[in-house]
Order: C-alpha cells, then structure tokens, then sequence
C-alpha cells in the first residue's frame, strides 16, 4: 500500500470525483458507491452500485445494513460499482484492461465523498484479479491510497466484519 505523491494526487482527485459521479446514479437504500477503471491516464470503464439491470422498483429490492452483517457470501441485492466499471470497461475496451486502477469511493447522504474503509470485498478483487487489474486506489484520512489488488484481496480475506 501506498499514499499517491503530491505529483499524482490532482489526477487521483479527478477520478475519485468521477467516482462520486457514478455514486450519484445508484439507487442503493443501504449505500451509494461509485468506481471508474483508469488506464493510460483516461478512464476505460465506470460502473455504480444498485440491482441488475439497475430496476430497483421492479424488484422492490432494498439493501439493508441489518441484513448483510455475518455475510458468509454476498446478500445484497446490489451489483458492486466495481463490478458493472469492470463489466463496462470488458465490453468498451477490453484491451486496456490488463494492469488498469480501479478507483472506488462512496458518498453520503448529502452527495459528498467519504473516507473509504479498509479493503473487504473478495468478490471485487478477485474479479479485478481474474481481468488483470493492478491496482485498487481508495479515499483514506492520509490521502488517496493505492493497493496492489494481490494485497487488496489479501486484505479483503482478513476483514471479520461489514462497514
């Protein structure tokens, strides 16, 4: 892990505000997530959180915190943002993907970024994994972070409990 330097910190807060771009689309009750893949300094895929095909009220579906604590595999009713920016990114530009950052972030309730917490999400990173992403960069108190996604997904295994 390592905090981004000075030099790369304007191009990390651009992303992280594409981030809550994204975040602002999802119709999730529980939490409002965005994601962007950056590769070659552009971004190549954005994605973010609510159900599939993003028809919450046909599924009358709605995450809640109550119901995802003791998670043994996910229960939400949402597909992840980092999953829809990877499920972008493969069908518009699949080529870049490989050794790409993805960049993740949340909003609250008044539409401002937050403080990411630490990696926990083994799905996630083992899709970013599997498509070839290099890096997971998260929103932390000490500045924009940026995670190996071998060491994000290491992590992710490690983490006992939901935010």
């Amino acid at each position: 892990m390592r905090i981004v330097s000075d030099r790369e910190e304007k191009h990390g807060k651009l992303f992280m505000e594409a981030c809550v771009t994204q975040a602002l689309l999802s119709t999730c009750q529980r939490a409002r997530c965005g994601s962007v893949i950056v590769s070659n300094g552009g971004i190549i895929g954005a994605g973010f959180n609510s159900p599939p095909g993003n028809k919450e009220s046909q599924r009358k579906c709605v995450c809640r915190k109550e119901d995802y604590n003791q998670k043994i595999t996910d229960k939400t009713c949402c597909i992840h943002a980092e999953q829809r920016a990877i499920i972008d990114a493969l069908k518009k530009n699949h080529r870049k993907i490989k050794n790409s950052q993805i960049y993740f972030s949340r909003i609250d309730e008044n539409d401002k970024l937050i403080f990411s917490g630490k990696p926990y999400c083994t799905i996630c990173s083992k899709l970013a994994l599997d498509v070839g992403i290099a890096e997971f960069v998260l929103w932390h108190e000490q500045g924009i972070t940026v995670y190996s996604t071998e060491e994000y997904n290491e992590i992710s295994y490690q983490f006992k409990e939901y935010l």
